[in-house]
């Protein structure tokens, strides 16, 4: 196809757009809506996913080390809970850290029944963190078999809870995702078979005169990506107006933040530009193709 062709046909879609801008407006609509629908469940799934990991990270293990252990051990068990794969960050808690600490929690009559013992009763200890909560288990069971380990407490009943909850939204959210996709690309397709059908003489009448198949199929599909586009970047504004203000509101209460995990809600200039892509190419995408089956339907005369 010759350029100057190529031009006539871009230029005629977008004459299209303006003569039938009633259903044209209405595919807009309906895509900026499908589009909002996806992204917003997309962009809730990933930010429960983001809070699980928060909550999940903060989980720690203690390592209670046994009693009268000479300090350069101390030492290297510290070395070897380092070495372990899912551990990535180690600190040692003191018995005379951990005293002082139980005492600042502590009544002047608690203190009172405390006051006359000469020999610390706490160990000493090492608070670890994993990577994957998912081997929460694996990895205690590793640390208990290593030397100078008294014990190991860990919150496995609560990792199993994360863990759960975890693997429940990530196929919940898939699975809604997946299907507003779906129905979103019927919507759109029967939106779009609509407005084709009511310039169903047009396309009969180019194809009796002999215009070609992508002749006609390209003013529909530069229609398709006109909508596509501009339904994304409205969709997009929308999405960026309404996560900011739900951002702000959280963000107005910090102790709110850290119970619920809602501190590791991700700003949207972090994903602006990746919410910015997807959008645009899943709109162009949704609208172009939807535009071109729904065209060839009427092709065959």
């Amino acid at each position: 196809m010759r350029l100057n062709s190529f031009k006539y046909l871009v230029k005629e879609g977008f004459t299209g757009l303006w003569f039938n801008r009633v259903n044209s407006f209405a595919s807009l609509c309906i895509m900026t809506i499908s589009l909002l629908m996806v992204g917003i469940s997309v962009l809730l799934s990933y930010n429960i996913t983001n809070m699980i990991g928060a909550i999940e990270s903060r989980n720690e293990v203690i390592v209670v080390i046994q009693d009268g252990v000479p300090d350069n051990n101390v030492t290297i068990l510290g070395e070897q809970l380092s070495r372990n794969p899912n551990v990535f960050e180690v600190n040692f808690y003191s018995r005379d850290e951990a005293w002082a600490g139980m005492q600042e929690d502590m009544t002047e009559d608690e203190k009172a029944l405390f006051q006359y013992m000469s020999k610390n009763p706490l160990p000493d200890t090492y608070r670890i963190r994993v990577s994957d909560i998912s081997e929460l288990s694996e990895t205690v069971a590793e640390i208990e078999k290593l030397e100078f380990v008294e014990m190991v407490k860990s919150p496995n009943d609560f990792a199993n809870i994360l863990i759960g909850v975890r693997n429940v939204s990530t196929i919940l959210f898939s699975a809604v995702t997946l299907s507003l996709i779906v129905v979103c690309f019927v919507i759109i397709s029967n939106s779009t078979r609509a407005s084709v059908y009511a310039r169903r003489r047009e396309i009969n009448i180019m194809r009796y005169v002999g215009a070609s198949k992508s002749f006609i199929e390209i003013p529909f599909f530069v229609e398709g990506v006109v909508i596509g586009i501009l339904s994304a970047g409205i969709a997009f504004g929308l999405t960026w107006f309404a996560y900011t203000e739900i951002f702000k509101m959280f963000s107005t209460d910090v102790n709110m933040l850290s119970i619920f995990g809602l501190s590791a809600l991700i700003p949207f200039e972090a994903i602006a530009v990746k919410t910015a892509i997807a959008y645009a190419i899943f709109g162009i995408l949704l609208s172009a193709v939807g535009t071109v089956v729904s065209t060839r339907k009427h092709l065959n005369v």
